[in-house]
């Protein structure tokens, strides 16, 4: 088993101990309701307390906003202003 899903004492309780599960997860998005199920989540074997993966509730907030998919708009192009005639600049060879 990695550590990445190595159980860790709950945080609410200090007796129990949080372990990676899957449940169906509920959210609303404006006025409707979202489940996606087998969601990773950590459950206290104790007093049941629920975590949510932070990175599965990342990548699901990717996946449900509405910018995702669009293309972006192109980075604008800066015209460099062209570079000032160097003849008038030049010191006189006359002295």
């Amino acid at each position: 088993m990695s550590d990445e899903y190595a159980a860790y004492s709950c945080p609410e309780c200090q007796a129990g101990v949080m372990r990676l599960d899957y449940l169906t997860y509920f959210t609303w998005l404006d006025h409707e309701l979202i489940t996606v199920p087998n969601f990773p989540a950590w459950v206290c074997d104790v007093c049941g307390r629920r975590e949510y993966d932070q990175r599965a509730i990342a990548w699901l907030a990717a996946m449900l906003n509405p910018e995702t998919g669009r293309p972006s708009s192109a980075p604008r192009r800066v015209r460099r202003p062209r570079p000032a005639q160097t003849d008038d600049l030049r010191p006189s060879s006359r002295e």
